[in-house]
Protein backbone atom coordinates (compact mmCIF):
# COMPACT_ATOMS: atom_id res chain seq x y z
CA UNK A 1 0.00 0.00 0.00
CA UNK A 2 1.14 3.55 -0.88
CA UNK A 3 2.07 6.18 1.84
CA UNK A 4 -0.11 8.34 0.02
CA UNK A 5 -3.14 6.84 0.61
CA UNK A 6 -2.06 7.37 4.62
CA UNK A 7 -1.04 10.58 3.74
CA UNK A 8 -3.89 13.49 3.33
CA UNK A 9 -2.60 15.42 0.44
CA UNK A 10 -3.50 18.93 1.35
CA UNK A 11 -4.87 19.70 -2.17
CA UNK A 12 -7.57 17.04 -1.28
CA UNK A 13 -9.56 20.09 0.32
CA UNK A 14 -9.52 21.70 -2.90
CA UNK A 15 -10.07 19.03 -5.33
CA UNK A 16 -13.24 18.21 -3.32
CA UNK A 17 -14.53 21.92 -3.63
CA UNK A 18 -14.46 22.21 -7.11
CA UNK A 19 -15.71 18.48 -7.95
CA UNK A 20 -19.47 19.80 -6.75
CA UNK A 21 -18.99 22.96 -8.96
CA UNK A 22 -17.32 21.79 -12.54
CA UNK A 23 -18.27 18.94 -14.68
CA UNK A 24 -14.56 17.98 -15.21
CA UNK A 25 -11.27 17.97 -13.15
CA UNK A 26 -7.87 17.98 -14.06
CA UNK A 27 -4.64 17.04 -11.85
CA UNK A 28 -1.44 17.17 -13.47
CA UNK A 29 2.06 16.94 -12.00
CA UNK A 30 5.47 15.12 -12.54
CA UNK A 31 5.50 11.15 -13.02
CA UNK A 32 5.12 9.40 -9.75
CA UNK A 33 4.04 12.33 -7.61
CA UNK A 34 0.45 10.20 -6.13
CA UNK A 35 -1.86 11.58 -9.15
CA UNK A 36 -3.65 8.08 -9.31
CA UNK A 37 -3.34 7.40 -5.77
CA UNK A 38 -5.14 10.66 -4.61
CA UNK A 39 -8.09 10.31 -7.36
CA UNK A 40 -8.68 6.71 -6.43
CA UNK A 41 -8.73 7.69 -2.47
CA UNK A 42 -10.80 10.67 -3.17
CA UNK A 43 -13.37 8.93 -5.39
CA UNK A 44 -13.75 5.74 -4.93
CA UNK A 45 -16.92 4.67 -6.22
CA UNK A 46 -15.56 6.28 -9.93
CA UNK A 47 -14.90 3.94 -12.51
CA UNK A 48 -10.65 4.40 -13.07
CA UNK A 49 -9.42 3.61 -16.71
CA UNK A 50 -5.43 3.74 -17.23
CA UNK A 51 -5.37 5.23 -21.07
CA UNK A 52 -1.67 4.03 -20.55
CA UNK A 53 -3.20 0.19 -20.91
CA UNK A 54 -3.23 -0.90 -24.68
CA UNK A 55 -6.53 -2.18 -24.70
CA UNK A 56 -8.48 0.31 -23.26
CA UNK A 57 -6.25 2.98 -25.36
CA UNK A 58 -7.36 0.90 -28.74
CA UNK A 59 -11.02 1.04 -27.16
CA UNK A 60 -11.03 4.88 -27.21
CA UNK A 61 -9.46 5.35 -30.00
CA UNK A 62 -11.73 4.07 -32.27
CA UNK A 63 -15.01 4.45 -30.68
CA UNK A 64 -14.62 7.21 -28.09
CA UNK A 65 -18.67 7.84 -27.80
CA UNK A 66 -18.77 3.68 -26.90
CA UNK A 67 -16.41 4.16 -25.01
CA UNK A 68 -17.39 6.94 -23.12
CA UNK A 69 -21.25 5.94 -23.19
CA UNK A 70 -20.48 2.80 -21.21
CA UNK A 71 -19.15 4.35 -18.35
CA UNK A 72 -22.46 6.69 -16.99
CA UNK A 73 -21.08 7.08 -13.25
CA UNK A 74 -18.44 9.21 -12.70
CA UNK A 75 -15.20 8.42 -14.91
CA UNK A 76 -11.20 8.53 -13.69
CA UNK A 77 -9.56 8.60 -16.96
CA UNK A 78 -5.27 8.49 -16.13
CA UNK A 79 -2.88 9.49 -18.54
CA UNK A 80 -6.16 10.73 -20.95
CA UNK A 81 -3.43 12.87 -23.32
CA UNK A 82 -3.04 9.40 -25.01
CA UNK A 83 -6.39 9.64 -26.50
CA UNK A 84 -6.47 13.35 -27.60
CA UNK A 85 -10.19 12.95 -29.60
CA UNK A 86 -11.65 12.30 -26.34
CA UNK A 87 -11.48 15.45 -25.48
CA UNK A 88 -14.31 17.44 -27.72
CA UNK A 89 -16.85 13.82 -26.91
CA UNK A 90 -16.06 14.90 -22.39
CA UNK A 91 -17.19 18.17 -23.59
CA UNK A 92 -19.99 17.42 -25.90
CA UNK A 93 -21.05 15.18 -22.77
CA UNK A 94 -20.67 17.51 -20.26
CA UNK A 95 -23.07 19.92 -22.32
CA UNK A 96 -25.72 17.46 -22.14
CA UNK A 97 -25.78 16.45 -18.97
CA UNK A 98 -24.80 19.65 -16.60
CA UNK A 99 -23.29 17.15 -14.02
CA UNK A 100 -20.43 17.93 -11.99
CA UNK A 101 -18.10 15.94 -11.19
CA UNK A 102 -18.59 13.89 -14.33
CA UNK A 103 -14.83 13.56 -15.26
CA UNK A 104 -11.78 13.10 -13.55
CA UNK A 105 -8.69 13.69 -15.71
CA UNK A 106 -4.93 12.88 -14.75
CA UNK A 107 -1.71 13.24 -17.04
CA UNK A 108 2.21 13.69 -16.54
CA UNK A 109 1.95 15.38 -19.46
CA UNK A 110 1.09 18.84 -18.47
CA UNK A 111 2.09 20.43 -22.45
CA UNK A 112 -0.26 17.65 -24.07
CA UNK A 113 -2.89 17.65 -21.42
CA UNK A 114 -3.12 21.74 -20.94
CA UNK A 115 -3.32 21.98 -24.56
CA UNK A 116 -6.20 19.80 -25.32
CA UNK A 117 -8.02 21.14 -21.96
CA UNK A 118 -7.33 24.71 -23.55
CA UNK A 119 -8.73 23.66 -27.10
CA UNK A 120 -12.12 21.60 -26.06
CA UNK A 121 -12.84 21.97 -22.20
CA UNK A 122 -12.16 25.95 -21.64
CA UNK A 123 -14.64 27.03 -18.85
CA UNK A 124 -15.30 23.37 -17.80
CA UNK A 125 -12.81 22.16 -15.96
CA UNK A 126 -10.49 23.20 -13.19
CA UNK A 127 -6.65 22.48 -13.25
CA UNK A 128 -4.71 21.63 -10.45
CA UNK A 129 -1.30 20.91 -10.01
CA UNK A 130 -0.49 17.75 -7.40
CA UNK A 131 3.46 17.89 -6.53
CA UNK A 132 5.70 15.86 -4.47
CA UNK A 133 5.11 15.43 -0.87
CA UNK A 134 5.69 18.55 0.84
CA UNK A 135 7.24 18.92 4.43
CA UNK A 136 4.04 19.25 6.25
CA UNK A 137 2.68 16.36 4.71
CA UNK A 138 5.27 14.20 5.60
CA UNK A 139 5.23 15.15 8.98
CA UNK A 140 1.72 14.71 9.25
CA UNK A 141 2.64 11.13 9.07
CA UNK A 142 5.48 11.21 11.54
CA UNK A 143 8.02 11.40 8.93
CA UNK A 144 10.40 13.77 10.47
CA UNK A 145 14.18 14.63 9.78
CA UNK A 146 16.29 15.81 12.37
CA UNK A 147 18.07 17.70 9.48
CA UNK A 148 17.09 19.41 6.27
CA UNK A 149 20.42 17.45 4.57
CA UNK A 150 18.72 14.07 5.18
CA UNK A 151 15.31 15.00 3.44
CA UNK A 152 17.29 17.57 0.44
CA UNK A 153 18.91 14.55 -1.20
CA UNK A 154 16.55 12.22 -0.87
CA UNK A 155 13.66 13.86 -2.18
CA UNK A 156 9.75 14.04 -2.17
CA UNK A 157 8.18 11.72 -4.40
CA UNK A 158 6.08 9.24 -2.56
CA UNK A 159 7.68 5.88 -3.47
CA UNK A 160 10.42 6.55 -2.10
CA UNK A 161 9.03 6.87 1.51
CA UNK A 162 6.84 4.52 0.71
CA UNK A 163 9.35 1.62 -0.24
CA UNK A 164 11.97 3.41 2.51
CA UNK A 165 14.27 3.41 -0.76
CA UNK A 166 17.51 4.71 -1.48
CA UNK A 167 17.91 7.76 -4.00
CA UNK A 168 20.39 5.16 -6.50
CA UNK A 169 17.07 2.90 -6.51
CA UNK A 170 14.70 4.89 -8.60
CA UNK A 171 16.08 8.41 -9.82
CA UNK A 172 18.55 6.90 -12.53
CA UNK A 173 15.42 4.84 -13.88
CA UNK A 174 13.19 7.94 -13.27
CA UNK A 175 15.70 10.27 -15.52
CA UNK A 176 16.03 7.62 -18.37
CA UNK A 177 12.04 6.88 -18.37
CA UNK A 178 11.81 10.65 -18.83
CA UNK A 179 14.12 11.29 -21.52
CA UNK A 180 13.53 7.88 -23.15
CA UNK A 181 9.55 7.89 -23.44
CA UNK A 182 8.24 11.36 -22.59
CA UNK A 183 11.08 13.79 -24.48
CA UNK A 184 10.21 12.04 -27.17
CA UNK A 185 6.23 12.57 -27.57
CA UNK A 186 7.08 16.47 -27.17
CA UNK A 187 10.38 16.98 -29.18
CA UNK A 188 12.47 15.35 -31.48
CA UNK A 189 15.69 14.90 -29.85
CA UNK A 190 18.78 13.27 -32.35
CA UNK A 191 21.01 13.95 -29.68
CA UNK A 192 20.17 11.63 -26.31
CA UNK A 193 23.69 12.39 -24.77
CA UNK A 194 23.24 16.13 -25.68
CA UNK A 195 19.90 16.51 -23.57
CA UNK A 196 21.67 14.13 -20.84
CA UNK A 197 24.05 17.27 -20.28
CA UNK A 198 22.00 20.24 -20.83
CA UNK A 199 20.08 18.42 -17.32
CA UNK A 200 23.14 17.98 -16.06
CA UNK A 201 24.33 21.29 -16.67
CA UNK A 202 20.83 22.73 -15.49
CA UNK A 203 21.12 21.04 -12.11
CA UNK A 204 24.77 22.91 -11.24
CA UNK A 205 22.96 25.97 -11.96
CA UNK A 206 19.91 25.97 -9.70
CA UNK A 207 19.16 29.22 -8.11
CA UNK A 208 21.39 31.14 -10.74
CA UNK A 209 20.69 33.76 -13.70
CA UNK A 210 19.47 31.14 -16.80
CA UNK A 211 22.30 31.79 -19.31
CA UNK A 212 21.11 30.16 -22.62
CA UNK A 213 23.86 31.28 -24.66
CA UNK A 214 26.59 29.79 -22.02
CA UNK A 215 24.85 26.79 -21.61
CA UNK A 216 24.29 26.34 -25.13
CA UNK A 217 27.82 26.63 -25.61
CA UNK A 218 28.84 23.82 -23.04
CA UNK A 219 26.14 21.30 -24.53
CA UNK A 220 27.10 22.10 -28.31
CA UNK A 221 23.34 22.98 -28.98
CA UNK A 222 22.02 26.16 -30.07
CA UNK A 223 20.64 28.73 -28.15
CA UNK A 224 17.22 28.47 -29.27
CA UNK A 225 17.33 24.98 -28.58
CA UNK A 226 18.62 25.11 -25.16
CA UNK A 227 15.39 27.82 -24.96
CA UNK A 228 13.26 25.43 -26.20
CA UNK A 229 14.47 22.76 -23.81
CA UNK A 230 14.28 24.69 -20.44
CA UNK A 231 10.33 24.95 -21.72
CA UNK A 232 9.95 20.99 -21.80
CA UNK A 233 12.25 20.76 -18.36
CA UNK A 234 8.85 23.39 -17.37
CA UNK A 235 6.03 21.93 -19.07
CA UNK A 236 7.04 17.60 -17.93
CA UNK A 237 7.58 19.23 -14.37
CA UNK A 238 11.23 18.67 -14.21
CA UNK A 239 12.46 22.45 -13.33
CA UNK A 240 11.16 25.57 -13.59
CA UNK A 241 11.80 29.52 -13.91
CA UNK A 242 11.48 32.39 -10.79
CA UNK A 243 11.25 35.44 -13.06
CA UNK A 244 13.15 38.87 -11.66
CA UNK A 245 11.07 41.09 -9.51
CA UNK A 246 10.92 44.79 -10.30
CA UNK A 247 8.58 47.64 -9.20
CA UNK A 248 8.28 48.73 -12.59
CA UNK A 249 6.23 45.84 -14.21
CA UNK A 250 7.36 46.10 -17.66
CA UNK A 251 11.12 45.73 -16.10
CA UNK A 252 9.87 42.73 -14.42
CA UNK A 253 9.56 40.82 -17.77
CA UNK A 254 12.88 41.65 -19.13
CA UNK A 255 15.15 40.34 -16.77
CA UNK A 256 16.09 36.25 -17.01
CA UNK A 257 14.84 34.56 -14.72
CA UNK A 258 16.44 32.01 -11.97
CA UNK A 259 16.25 28.14 -12.57
CA UNK A 260 14.87 25.46 -10.01
CA UNK A 261 13.98 22.28 -9.96
CA UNK A 262 10.75 20.67 -8.87
CA UNK A 263 12.20 18.06 -6.50
CA UNK A 264 15.61 18.29 -5.30
CA UNK A 265 16.21 14.70 -4.76
CA UNK A 266 16.45 14.55 -8.65
CA UNK A 267 18.80 17.61 -8.57
CA UNK A 268 21.01 16.28 -5.91
CA UNK A 269 21.32 12.67 -8.10
CA UNK A 270 21.81 15.19 -11.42
CA UNK A 271 24.62 16.80 -9.44
CA UNK A 272 26.36 13.14 -8.05
CA UNK A 273 25.38 13.77 -4.69
CA UNK A 274 24.62 10.26 -3.06
CA UNK A 275 24.43 10.63 0.55
CA UNK A 276 24.75 13.57 2.81
CA UNK A 277 28.24 13.55 3.37
CA UNK A 278 28.40 14.42 -0.47
CA UNK A 279 26.12 17.09 -0.21
CA UNK A 280 27.83 18.50 3.06
CA UNK A 281 30.75 19.30 1.04
CA UNK A 282 29.12 20.50 -2.30
CA UNK A 283 29.31 23.34 -3.63
CA UNK A 284 25.81 23.49 -4.51
CA UNK A 285 24.49 22.64 -0.80
CA UNK A 286 23.41 26.17 -0.32
CA UNK A 287 21.45 26.58 -3.66
CA UNK A 288 19.49 22.97 -3.34
CA UNK A 289 18.84 24.35 0.41
CA UNK A 290 17.19 27.76 -1.07
CA UNK A 291 15.73 25.47 -4.29
CA UNK A 292 13.84 23.09 -1.16
CA UNK A 293 12.33 26.19 0.81
CA UNK A 294 10.70 27.99 -2.46
CA UNK A 295 9.30 24.35 -3.33
CA UNK A 296 7.72 24.11 -0.18
CA UNK A 297 6.14 27.99 -0.57
CA UNK A 298 5.31 26.62 -4.29
CA UNK A 299 3.55 24.10 -2.75
CA UNK A 300 1.74 25.98 -0.61
CA UNK A 301 0.19 27.86 -3.57
CA UNK A 302 -0.31 24.98 -5.56
CA UNK A 303 -2.21 23.08 -2.37
CA UNK A 304 -4.47 25.87 -1.84
CA UNK A 305 -5.13 27.24 -5.57
CA UNK A 306 -3.61 30.32 -5.53
CA UNK A 307 -1.57 32.17 -7.85
CA UNK A 308 0.11 34.55 -5.74
CA UNK A 309 3.55 35.92 -8.29
CA UNK A 310 6.57 34.53 -7.07
CA UNK A 311 10.24 36.11 -7.63
CA UNK A 312 13.36 37.03 -6.91
CA UNK A 313 14.89 40.69 -6.27
CA UNK A 314 18.63 41.67 -7.61
CA UNK A 315 19.55 45.25 -8.05
CA UNK A 316 22.85 46.20 -9.90
CA UNK A 317 24.01 47.93 -6.95
CA UNK A 318 24.43 44.01 -5.60
CA UNK A 319 21.24 43.61 -3.28
CA UNK A 320 19.44 40.16 -3.59
CA UNK A 321 16.13 39.08 -2.32
CA UNK A 322 15.83 35.51 -2.78
CA UNK A 323 12.41 35.13 -2.75
CA UNK A 324 9.49 38.14 -3.84
CA UNK A 325 6.01 37.06 -3.08
CA UNK A 326 4.13 39.92 -5.14
CA UNK A 327 0.25 40.30 -3.68
CA UNK A 328 -0.74 43.14 -5.38
CA UNK A 329 -0.54 45.99 -3.29
CA UNK A 330 1.95 44.73 -0.92
CA UNK A 331 4.42 42.31 -0.93
CA UNK A 332 6.77 39.45 1.01
CA UNK A 333 10.78 39.58 0.95
CA UNK A 334 11.91 36.45 1.94
CA UNK A 335 15.52 35.89 2.43
CA UNK A 336 16.86 32.15 2.51
CA UNK A 337 20.23 30.62 4.80
CA UNK A 338 21.05 26.95 4.59
CA UNK A 339 23.33 28.42 7.97
CA UNK A 340 22.18 26.67 11.35
CA UNK A 341 23.33 29.90 13.26
CA UNK A 342 21.49 33.09 12.67
CA UNK A 343 24.21 35.88 12.29
CA UNK A 344 23.59 39.62 11.33
CA UNK A 345 24.44 39.15 7.92
CA UNK A 346 21.42 37.62 6.91
CA UNK A 347 19.29 40.34 7.68
CA UNK A 348 21.50 42.61 5.50
CA UNK A 349 19.53 42.73 2.52
CA UNK A 350 16.14 42.50 4.11
CA UNK A 351 16.78 45.55 5.97
CA UNK A 352 18.03 47.31 3.00
CA UNK A 353 14.85 46.22 0.58
CA UNK A 354 12.73 48.10 3.10
CA UNK A 355 14.57 51.16 2.66
CA UNK A 356 14.78 51.31 -0.54
CA UNK A 357 11.09 50.27 -1.84
CA UNK A 358 8.02 52.28 -2.30
CA UNK A 359 5.74 49.38 -1.86
CA UNK A 360 4.48 48.34 1.53
CA UNK A 361 5.74 45.32 2.54
CA UNK A 362 3.43 43.01 4.31
CA UNK A 363 6.41 41.33 6.56
CA UNK A 364 9.55 40.29 6.30
CA UNK A 365 11.15 36.74 6.48
CA UNK A 366 14.37 34.98 7.59
CA UNK A 367 14.22 31.32 6.74
CA UNK A 368 17.36 29.39 7.70
CA UNK A 369 18.81 25.87 8.50
CA UNK A 370 18.60 26.13 12.17
CA UNK A 371 15.71 25.72 14.61
CA UNK A 372 15.34 28.67 17.01
CA UNK A 373 12.57 31.03 15.75
CA UNK A 374 12.50 34.59 16.64
CA UNK A 375 10.02 37.76 16.38
CA UNK A 376 12.12 40.88 15.97
CA UNK A 377 10.61 44.17 15.28
CA UNK A 378 10.77 43.92 11.03
CA UNK A 379 11.71 40.77 10.36
CA UNK A 380 10.44 37.11 11.23
CA UNK A 381 12.74 34.36 11.88
CA UNK A 382 11.73 30.84 10.85
CA UNK A 383 13.10 27.62 10.50
CA UNK A 384 12.71 25.67 7.81
CA UNK A 385 11.10 23.01 9.42
CA UNK A 386 7.90 25.58 10.36
CA UNK A 387 7.95 27.84 6.90
CA UNK A 388 4.64 29.59 7.06
CA UNK A 389 1.65 28.78 5.22
CA UNK A 390 -0.02 31.63 4.80
CA UNK A 391 2.66 33.30 2.44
Amino acid sequence: MYICIMIQRCLSGKILEHVRKMPVLAITGPRQSGKTTLVKHLFPDYIYLNLENPVQREFAYTDPVGFLRKHQQGLILDEIQNVPSLFSFIQTIADETGKTGKFILTGSNNFLLLEKITQSLAGRVTIFHLLPFSLAELASANFIFANYEDILWRGFYPRLHDKKLDPADIYPSYIQTYIERDLRKLINIKNLNQFQRFLHLSAGRIGQIVNCSNIAQETGVDFKTIQNWISILETSFIAYTLPAWHENFSKRITKSPKLYFYDTGIACYLLGINSINDLDVHFAKGALFENLVINEIRKFHFNKYITTGMYFWREHNGLEIDLIIDKGSRFIPVEIKSGRTVNQDFFKNLQSIKKISKKKIEKALLIYGGEEETERSDISVRSWKNIPDNL
